[in-house]
């Protein structure tokens, strides 16, 4: 590990709240950038109080979202609070917000007021539906994003309600797309010499996602309308869910080699003459058409076996295979832990926190962040210090409450 971060020296103000910005302004933290989170007086960033809480300034989520950063509260309120920001953010290489569009114009802190003063700004937006169109105005969050996509129409049993996601794909996916289209702007800044703003929206992410339902709509002229399918994938026999003795494990046969093996271990160990040699069942247009003679045989030999001896059969031929893990099975699975994708950190109140790590893997520098979230308003008279205040200053600042601090719960 012998490079620096790739983004050491760059200043980057998250002025968000709950997911998206968050993740992106945590993502830019362990890339080597100083990220200052910016927060309201009083209760924080609403994500302070999501589950799972901890006290009353942290919550696993905001330490998961927002670990390796400053902090500051600033009150925007008084006239010394907006220049204070300003301020800050005419130091920054980026700002990052997810309010409605329009919110931050009028705080002084639009695209356009803080690009004319920092025309090297990267201004980055998360919004549900972005800045332009006839929906820009209207609130959401990534489960409105999730119905609005067509995603969660194609999930979950036929004539059933379609079921809650349980993970937070439009923020999370919105999120690394900003990642990316930061850095982006920042390699083209080098040429250009000026920032942009990027307008990222939920609802366009999550329909981007579509890898195959959008084409199969306009490509057949409006004739195939993908539609829930339950435990499997009619387009890609054999590929889905299915109930084993003890728990649920999924199987990727739908290549034609990897089902002629799968096939094959079928016919053999399930006592069914022909299944592996069946020629209809050898392309897959042909396991398509027939899927309703495929899928009762293999459900049935799945049922009548435990999870690991289907494993260890399938894992034999090399047929992709994986059994549906719960989050305990997860944190404890070697795969993971030989990743270090649960990262452990050091709370001064809290001991040993246990979180999900980000995915990124350098040869030369290590992205793992040590330092964890800050206390609300804990690093004000630092940042202060670096914009030039002075001690006198900062503490009229934070007696009038424009730099506001709490005291961390014992």
């Amino acid at each position: 590990m012998n490079q620096p971060l790739p983004l050491q020296g760059l200043r980057v103000i998250d002025y968000s709240h709950f997911l998206a910005g968050p993740y992106v302004g945590r993502c830019l933290a362990a890339l080597g950038a100083e990220v200052i989170k910016v927060e309201r007086p009083g209760s924080g960033d609403a994500g302070r109080q999501h589950a799972f809480v901890l006290d009353d300034q942290q919550s696993g989520y905001f330490l998961q979202l927002n670990m390796g950063k400053q902090g500051v509260s600033v009150n925007m309120k008084d006239p010394r609070g907006k220049a204070f920001m300003q301020q800050l953010c005419d130091s920054a290489d980026v700002f990052i917000e997810n309010y409605r569009p329009g919110a931050l114009d009028r705080l002084g802190l639009g695209y356009a007021e803080l690009s004319a003063r920092n025309p090297r700004l990267v201004y980055c937006s998360i919004s549900a539906y972005g800045h332009t169109g006839p929906d820009a105005h209207r609130a959401g969050f990534g489960l409105i994003a999730e119905a609005k996509s067509g995603i969660m129409q194609m999930v979950g049993t036929p004539g059933e309600a379609p079921p809650l996601l349980r993970i937070s794909l439009g923020d999370m996916y919105t999120g690394a797309h900003a990642v990316a289209a930061i850095n982006a702007a920042l390699l083209g800044r080098v040429t250009s010499g000026r920032g942009q703003h990027i307008d990222m929206a939920l609802y366009d992410t999550l329909v981007s996602m579509h890898e195959y339902a959008v084409q199969c709509y306009t490509l057949s002229g409006g004739e195939i309308l993908p539609q829930q399918t339950g435990h499997d994938m009619p387009t890609s026999t054999l590929y889905g869910v299915f109930r084993a003795q003890d728990g649920d494990l999924v199987i990727a046969a739908q290549v034609d080699e990897s089902w002629k093996r799968f096939a094959a271990l079928v016919e053999q160990d399930a006592g069914q003459p022909g299944f592996g040699s069946d020629l209809r069942f050898h392309t897959s247009t042909g396991r398509n058409a027939h899927r309703e003679a495929i899928l009762p045989i293999v459900k049935a030999w799945v049922a009548a076996n435990p999870v690991a001896r289907l494993l260890a059969l399938l894992d034999e031929i090399d047929v992709p295979c994986a059994k549906v893990q719960r989050i305990d099975e997860v944190i404890e699975d070697p795969q993971i832990k030989a990743r270090g994708m649960i990262q452990e950190q050091q709370h001064p109140r809290f001991g040993t926190l246990r979180m999900p790590n980000l995915p990124f893997r350098f040869s030369d520098c290590d992205t793992t962040i040590q330092q964890v979230a800050p206390d609300l308003g804990e690093h004000n008279a630092a940042v202060a210090q670096s914009l030039g205040y002075s001690a006198e200053e900062i503490a009229r600042l934070q007696a009038d409450g424009v730099l506001f601090s709490q005291e961390p719960c014992a």
